[in-house]
Protein backbone atom coordinates (compact mmCIF):
# COMPACT_ATOMS: atom_id res chain seq x y z
CA UNK A 1 0.00 0.00 0.00
CA UNK A 2 3.08 2.52 0.95
CA UNK A 3 4.15 2.01 -3.05
CA UNK A 4 0.28 3.27 -4.53
CA UNK A 5 0.86 6.75 -1.96
CA UNK A 6 4.27 7.03 -2.90
CA UNK A 7 3.39 7.20 -6.74
CA UNK A 8 0.44 9.36 -5.83
CA UNK A 9 2.33 11.69 -3.83
CA UNK A 10 5.18 11.92 -6.83
CA UNK A 11 2.60 12.35 -9.50
CA UNK A 12 1.23 14.62 -7.71
CA UNK A 13 4.31 16.76 -7.25
CA UNK A 14 5.07 16.29 -10.90
CA UNK A 15 1.55 18.05 -11.85
CA UNK A 16 2.52 20.13 -9.21
CA UNK A 17 5.97 21.55 -10.92
CA UNK A 18 4.05 21.18 -14.47
CA UNK A 19 1.79 23.69 -13.67
CA UNK A 20 4.13 26.08 -11.73
CA UNK A 21 6.06 26.08 -15.35
CA UNK A 22 3.09 25.89 -17.47
CA UNK A 23 2.40 29.50 -15.54
CA UNK A 24 5.85 31.00 -15.42
CA UNK A 25 6.78 29.75 -19.04
CA UNK A 26 3.46 31.59 -20.26
CA UNK A 27 5.16 34.88 -19.33
CA UNK A 28 8.51 34.15 -21.37
CA UNK A 29 7.89 31.59 -24.12
CA UNK A 30 6.07 32.16 -27.23
CA UNK A 31 2.70 29.79 -27.58
CA UNK A 32 4.54 28.27 -30.58
CA UNK A 33 7.62 26.70 -28.82
CA UNK A 34 8.42 23.10 -28.44
CA UNK A 35 8.74 23.39 -24.51
CA UNK A 36 5.80 25.10 -23.79
CA UNK A 37 3.53 23.70 -26.47
CA UNK A 38 4.97 19.72 -24.45
CA UNK A 39 3.95 21.81 -20.81
CA UNK A 40 0.54 22.91 -22.37
CA UNK A 41 -0.74 19.51 -23.47
CA UNK A 42 -0.18 18.25 -19.81
CA UNK A 43 -1.64 21.14 -18.24
CA UNK A 44 -4.48 22.72 -20.58
CA UNK A 45 -6.99 19.78 -20.41
CA UNK A 46 -6.51 20.27 -16.38
CA UNK A 47 -7.26 23.92 -16.61
CA UNK A 48 -9.72 24.12 -19.13
CA UNK A 49 -12.83 23.07 -17.11
CA UNK A 50 -12.15 25.24 -14.62
CA UNK A 51 -11.47 28.17 -17.09
CA UNK A 52 -15.01 27.86 -17.97
CA UNK A 53 -16.31 28.16 -14.65
CA UNK A 54 -14.18 30.65 -13.38
CA UNK A 55 -13.19 33.29 -16.10
CA UNK A 56 -9.78 35.86 -15.84
CA UNK A 57 -10.47 38.46 -13.70
CA UNK A 58 -8.81 41.71 -15.83
CA UNK A 59 -5.50 40.43 -17.04
CA UNK A 60 -5.15 37.55 -13.98
CA UNK A 61 -5.87 34.12 -15.12
CA UNK A 62 -6.95 32.38 -11.29
CA UNK A 63 -7.30 28.67 -12.77
CA UNK A 64 -4.24 27.36 -11.85
CA UNK A 65 -4.19 28.41 -8.32
CA UNK A 66 -7.58 27.25 -8.52
CA UNK A 67 -5.89 23.51 -9.94
CA UNK A 68 -3.31 23.64 -7.65
CA UNK A 69 -5.71 23.76 -4.53
CA UNK A 70 -7.39 21.07 -5.94
CA UNK A 71 -4.85 19.03 -6.92
CA UNK A 72 -3.62 19.13 -2.82
CA UNK A 73 -7.13 18.98 -1.43
CA UNK A 74 -7.38 15.65 -3.69
CA UNK A 75 -3.92 14.15 -2.95
CA UNK A 76 -4.53 14.76 0.75
CA UNK A 77 -7.96 12.51 0.53
CA UNK A 78 -6.83 10.23 -1.88
CA UNK A 79 -3.92 9.13 0.52
CA UNK A 80 -5.69 10.08 3.73
CA UNK A 81 -8.11 7.04 2.47
CA UNK A 82 -5.29 4.16 1.48
CA UNK A 83 -3.36 5.13 4.83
Amino acid sequence: MSYLVQFIAILSQVLYFAIIAHVILSYFLSPYHPIRQFVDRIVSPLLDPIRRVLPPVGMFDFSPLVLLLILQFATNFIIGLLK
